[in-house]
């Protein structure tokens, strides 16, 4: 039987896509980008599982939610 480790594995989190790029606004009009950080089931994916950072999530989530207003992107996936 092997012996666990006693200090636990650090996973390294990836930098934000929007703050290495400098971008401030994330425009609901570009469907390929936000349909990147929508799942299958056409939710929001979660900042921890999309690696972008609280200000740009907000920004992000802000702008699928008037691009469905807006008829870009579905409501419910088929």
């Amino acid at each position: 039987m092997q012996k666990k480790s006693s200090t636990p594995k650090l996973k390294r989190e990836r930098p934000c896509l929007f703050c290495v790029n400098n971008t401030d606004h994330v425009d609901y009009k570009n469907t390929k980008l936000l349909q990147r950080y929508i799942s299958s089931y056409g939710k929001i994916v979660a900042r921890k599982r999309s690696s972008v950072c609280s200000f740009h999530q907000r920004k992000l989530s802000g702008a699928i939610k008037k691009a469905r207003l807006m008829a870009l992107l579905p409501f419910v996936v088929n």
